[in-house]
């Protein structure tokens, strides 16, 4: 039986199993008892021991277990981070915080706020963390560490756009952000406040980073010197908006995201350095093990580059993988296998269940593992290849591993791209086989070579060349983004598509036998499901403040001024496959109180005001108010007010044979903690 043959690759699973318990987890319709994953993990080791002889039995006891392990982590996580979530909106009011964070963006800037008290509240139970969001200069420049006094608007962290749309609530509740908003007056610096020990350290590393990101712009202008910042502190904000979405267009986005691909080159650059002036010196090289040496080295270099840039969840996961692999080389291990690759997934699944939801966990894993399934086969080949290879051979091997490697991580995270952005770039291929020898070639090796000249006063030796090798990948991006054609918009499709297009990758990836190829199937099951969508034809927002449309032949329509930040909007279109609305005033038409819209045979009112909704009742099929509705609309089939909205959140119409289906955003999110903030009143 293909099973039982292979057997050493039963461990692999293991992580597959963590992870589908954390996703059930989070799939609940409401938070479960603190005792649910110890109990039924304790009940689980129990049965397994008792039945320790019965094989068959064992193993589906050994699976069981590690989902209940993966339920109970994430469980035990979202109680270790639980703090106060504003309930409602609230201000101006006068708010003095503790600065932990300054981020730079392009109107301003962001911050984060620790420590906050309300003038004339003593009953606001301040959130953890407060993130703020600051317009124009401020006079004076704050750092982090100082102690503030403004007058802000405080607000819960939001919900989905748009049901299965991204949950910022959940993601805020796991980085213990309680609460946004944005000030409406400059800040006031009252004095720098003195933490503990270890707060101490944490405030003094996010002002170096700050510090150091204001450094690297001054002595590098431009573009280039943003650029340089972000990869440099993880401070991506004074990217201008343009050069983003060039860089996402172009299937570049990835470069400026600190991840494994960053804090790897970081890592291999140091190994090879340090171990290369090591064996300059014949006593060592024959004597000592410089190896390990240079393990040693290059893992405290990435540690550092971790703190530097911020320590964000994904960057820590990329330490933990390099962590595993430079332990191995120290331990004479094999330093890249599925086993080294499982462990560290395990690992990353206890410690942050949660980043099994984020977009980065989802793609880096993706690349990884489809990237060591193909090099685990190709390895004897190439081996072969290499040994007898000259210097031009061994030049077009470099290029076409470049171009393998480029290619199978651009197939393996298609599908996760697709579903979190809509989007794919139709020539990231070309642009990443241009763009990525000269990050790992160039600009990497620079922004090490910066950071060890930075104490002498010399980082400009290595910043004037990284400018360089910068502007030469901006030049790629605005170039191949600018090609016909470069982006295709894609329509959200569902999390069950995802999930069989994953799981079909991973048998395909995991086993080794002929039997494998069953993974293809699923994977056709999952493009299928992904096809076959079934798009909403109208969206309104949580607070009534928006709605759009979308007609038969796929355009949009928006009742509200559409801008290009506005996240609502922008998420509608993303989901629906477009990039901008149009305007029709044949099919919609909008004035201050409201906007009347004829979908195929129905009309539909959108009611601001009260004084539209007699007009709308009268004659409207479905009625969508963002004011409550407290009297009968003869007209209407159906009602959706105020009140709707505040308990479902942003609402999905679908008109399918005569019948008018609503789906809501809270449908789906359940009773959780980051879902129903304690104290929300009701409209």
């Amino acid at each position: 039986m293909a099973f039982l043959v292979e057997r050493e690759r039963w461990p692999l699973w293991l992580p597959v199993l963590l992870a589908l318990g954390v996703a059930l987890y989070f799939s609940l319709p409401m938070e479960p008892p603190w005792y649910v994953g110890p109990v039924l993990t304790s009940v689980l080791i129990s049965a397994a021991w008792i039945l320790r002889r019965h094989g068959y039995v064992l193993l589906v006891l050994l699976a069981l277990l590690a989902m209940a392990l993966g339920l109970w982590a994430a469980q035990d996580r979202s109680a270790r981070v639980a703090g106060p979530i504003q309930a409602a909106k609230l201000g101006p009011v006068s708010l003095t915080g503790t600065i932990a964070d300054i981020e730079t963006r392009s109107y301003g800037l962001r911050l984060s706020l620790r420590h906050g008290e309300i003038a004339k509240r003593p009953e606001w139970r301040a959130p953890r963390l407060i993130r703020l969001t600051l317009r124009g200069k401020q006079d004076p420049a704050l750092a982090v560490g100082d102690r503030v006094r403004l007058r802000a608007v405080l607000m819960p962290p939001a919900g989905p756009a748009a049901p299965g749309a991204y949950d910022f609530a959940r993601a805020a509740w796991f980085k213990q952000i309680g609460a946004v908003g944005y000030a409406v007056s400059r800040a006031e610096v009252l004095s720098n406040e003195k933490q503990g020990d270890f707060a101490a350290f944490t405030l003094r590393i996010a002002g170096w980073r700050h510090a150091l990101s204001a450094h690297l712009r001054a002595r590098l202008p431009g573009e280039a010197g943003a650029v340089a910042a972000a990869l440099m502190t993880g401070d991506r904000g004074a990217i201008p908006e343009a050069t983003m979405q060039a860089m996402r267009d172009a299937g570049l986005a990835h470069l400026l995201a600190i991840s494994g691909l960053h804090v790897g080159l970081i890592a291999g650059w140091l190994f090879f350095s340090v171990r290369f002036l090591l064996a300059l010196v014949p006593s060592l090289a024959l004597y000592a093990p410089i190896k390990k040496w240079a393990a040693a080295a290059a893992l405290s270099g990435a540690f550092a580059y971790m703190l530097l840039t911020g320590a964000t969840v994904p960057t820590q996961r990329a330490f933990l993988m390099l962590a595993l692999m430079m332990l191995a080389v120290i331990l004479d291990r094999v330093a890249i296998s599925f086993r080294l690759l499982a462990w560290a997934a395990v690992a990353v699944l206890l410690w942050a269940p949660e980043s099994l939801l984020s977009v980065s966990f989802q793609m880096s894993f993706a690349a990884v593992v489809c990237l060591t399934a193909i090099y685990e086969g190709l390895a004897p080949i190439m081996t072969r290849w290499r040994s007898d290879a000259g210097p031009i051979k061994r030049s077009g091997l470099y290029l076409t591993a470049v171009l393998l490697t480029t290619l199978i991580a651009s197939l393996a995270t298609a599908p996760f791209a697709l579903y979190h952005f809509n989007r794919v770039a139709m020539f990231g291929l070309a642009a990443n086989l241009l763009a990525v020898p000269l990050t790992a070639l160039f600009v990497m090796p620079c922004a090490l070579a910066a950071y060890l000249l930075l104490p002498f006063g010399l980082e400009q030796l290595a910043l004037v060349p990284m400018g360089y090798a910068i502007q030469a990948i901006l030049w790629v991006a605005h170039g191949v983004a600018a090609w016909p054609g470069a982006v295709a918009l894609v329509p959200a499709f569902s999390i069950a598509a995802l999930t069989a297009m994953t799981l079909g990758g991973l048998w395909l990836c995991l086993w080794r036998g002929q039997w494998r190829y069953g993974g293809v199937l699923v994977i056709g099951l999952g493009i299928a499901l992904a096809t076959g969508g079934d798009p909403p034809d109208i969206l309104i927002d949580g607070r009534g403040k928006a709605m759009a449309a979308r007609l038969p032949n796929g355009n949009v329509l928006v009742a509200a001024p559409y801008r290009s930040n506005n996240i609502t909007l922008t998420t509608w279109l993303r989901r629906w496959g477009r990039a901008a609305p149009i305007k029709d005033e044949r099919i919609m038409r909008c004035d201050r109180l409201g906007c009347s819209l004829v979908h195929g045979a129905a009309s539909v009112g959108f009611a601001r005001d009260p004084r539209a909704l007699e007009d709308d009742c009268r004659v409207a099929d479905l009625v969508l108010s963002a004011v409550p509705v407290r009297f009968n609309c003869p007209s209407a089939r159906m009602v959706i007010d105020r009140f709707d909205l505040w308990r479902r959140g942003a609402i999905a119409v679908r008109w399918r044979d005569g019948a008018i289906n609503i789906e809501g955003a809270n449908d789906h999110r359940g009773d959780r903690p980051w879902s129903r903030p304690k104290g929300r009143k009701a409209p």
